[in-house]
């Protein structure tokens, strides 16, 4: 699993590195499309987590068949909404990205990239249902070889397309994503291949098959919260955005760029989430609790212990990391102090990040909904207009805040996990 994140993760940060060389006007246009595709995703992200943890448990109590149809289920209910979002995105990118207040050249760029893009998410959507079963199932090295096929697929095309290589007319970051879109659609046929022909632990049948409201709304009643979470994580980075955006081109793009930084710096999180909400969710289906806490301790340990030892490799060679995607010294100077700023928050994002997902593992996902809402809205936020534009630390001011929003986040869910409430919540 967590090298399926690495390489799902890693499909922004291959554009960043391409994209990168057109300049700063393009990393920022493709950072902020970035922010929206966001929105599109958090409907699909809530279906997905109340697919896994209904699985798990199905799974954990030997139920093959219930485990199934929630799997067929989860995957009509995020097609219907990926091509219903799609649309709507397609034909408002314009006026959401006007919103930001960029230079007109970074907002032509960034639209046409968004509304190209937004084609792919539709297969990626329908890619991640898949995954998502087979790794509920217990089988995550499949999804690993499929997540391996689609970035070697955008590594070989993203270069020849941005660039025009060979025969290929150069198309800038409209190359990028007509790669995106070619390697989604791959994952996404070879996920399907899999899940219908038995290649995994499950094996789907369309046989019988019938729509089923009862169980989307069990779907929906463990994930709508995970959305809610996410959407927003979207929006406050949108708000963010806009704080960042008076501060000129150099503090946006430095701002897509530490993101993507962060994505591939947080990966290890990203395994261990998930491996952490499947066995806590398996183990509470086979009435197994203390194991199920046990689980979710260990994988926070262990990410942990990763995460830091990232976090000080940031620190110490911060401008080195940003010179990978960028010549632009402007730029590396400013993200370099934007990135030491984070790195410092990173040493507790494990524990918020397993633990939290551990918590929406068992289905428990108010609390964790209402930990984010907090620290976001309540601390982050606030503290990060103050600090930007009352005090000389300037956009720096807006990185800080986030880190102490982090601080606060990972003790409030620490705190509620030993509680052990969650053990006992009935999905």
């Amino acid at each position: 699993m967590f090298i399926s994140d690495a390489l799902n993760l890693s499909g922004p940060t291959i554009d960043m590195l391409w994209v990168g060389r057109l300049g700063p006007t393009a990393i920022a246009a493709v950072g902020v499309s970035g922010l929206v595709l966001n929105i599109l995703t958090l409907g699909i992200w809530g279906v997905n987590i109340g697919l896994r943890a209904l699985i798990g448990r199905f799974i954990g109590n030997s139920d093959i068949e219930g485990a199934k149809h929630v799997g067929r289920q989860a995957m009509v209910l995020c097609a219907f909404y990926s091509t219903l979002m799609t649309i709507i995105l397609i034909i408002l990118a314009k006026p959401i990205l006007s919103l930001f207040g960029m230079q007109p050249d970074v907002l032509a760029e960034g639209s046409t990239y968004l509304q190209a893009v937004l084609i792919g998410t539709i297969p990626i959507s329908i890619y991640m249902m898949t995954e998502a079963v087979m790794q509920a199932a217990g089988d995550t090295v499949t999804p690993m070889k499929i997540s391996l096929l689609m970035r070697t697929t955008q590594v070989v095309l993203a270069p020849l397309f941005i660039f025009g290589w060979w025969i290929v007319p150069h198309m800038g970051v409209i190359g990028a994503a007509l790669a995106n879109i070619i390697s989604s659609c791959t994952g996404m046929a070879v996920g399907i291949f899999v899940v219908f022909s038995g290649r995994t632990r499950i094996k789907f049948t369309l046989s019988h098959y019938r729509i089923d409201f009862k169980t989307m709304g069990r779907i929906l009643k463990i994930g709508i919260p995970t959305s809610i979470s996410a959407a927003q994580r979207s929006l406050a980075s949108m708000i963010l955005m806009g704080m960042i955006t008076p501060f000129g081109t150099l503090a946006v793009a430095s701002y897509s760029l530490i993101i993507r930084i962060q994505q591939f710096a947080l990966i290890s999180n990203g395994g261990f989430c998930r491996a952490s909400a499947i066995l806590v969710a398996q183990n509470l289906g086979a009435g197994q609790p203390k194991r199920a806490e046990k689980s979710a301790w260990l994988a926070m340990t262990m990410s942990e212990s990763i995460t830091i030892i990232i976090a000080l490799l940031l620190l110490f060679w911060s401008s080195e990391t940003i010179r990978i995607f960028t010549p632009d010294t402007n730029l590396i100077d400013m993200a370099n102090i934007l990135l030491k700023i984070m790195a410092l928050g990173y040493a507790v994002s494990a524990c918020q990040s397993v633990l939290s997902q551990s918590l929406i593992g068992a289905g428990d996902t108010i609390p964790a909904m209402l930990i984010d809402l907090i620290s976001m809205w309540a601390v982050a936020l606030p503290l990060a207009y103050i600090l930007s534009r009352s005090t000389s630390l300037r956009v720096q001011g807006i990185w800080w805040a986030l880190v102490i929003g982090s601080y606060l986040s990972a003790a409030v869910v620490l705190i509620y996990f030993r509680s052990g409430r969650w053990k006992h919540r009935a999905v």
